[in-house]
């Protein structure tokens, strides 16, 4: 699984970082997380809204930090 956070560095993306690895501890997925703060990268990637999260190249979320109950239901559908 290949795992982006993108957005500048601001609180929000770290936040979601955070978020995200903590996701992953909680579902037993061990998998290593990108950060993208390169904006023409981020506009490469079709992200319009930061922060973003890009899993296996698709954007899965962005403008927005979901909970972590909301990015382990994203990873469970991302992984099907």
């Amino acid at each position: 699984m290949n795992i982006k956070v993108l957005g500048p560095g601001c609180i929000n993306c770290k936040t979601l970082e955070a978020r995200t690895q903590e996701a992953l501890n909680k579902m037993n997925i061990e998998a290593s997380i990108e950060k993208v703060i390169d904006y023409s990268e981020m506009l490469s990637l079709g992200l319009v809204r930061t922060p973003g999260l890009v899993i296996d190249n698709k954007i899965v979320v962005q403008g927005f930090v979901p909970t972590v109950e909301q990015l382990q239901q994203i990873i469970k559908q991302q992984s099907l």
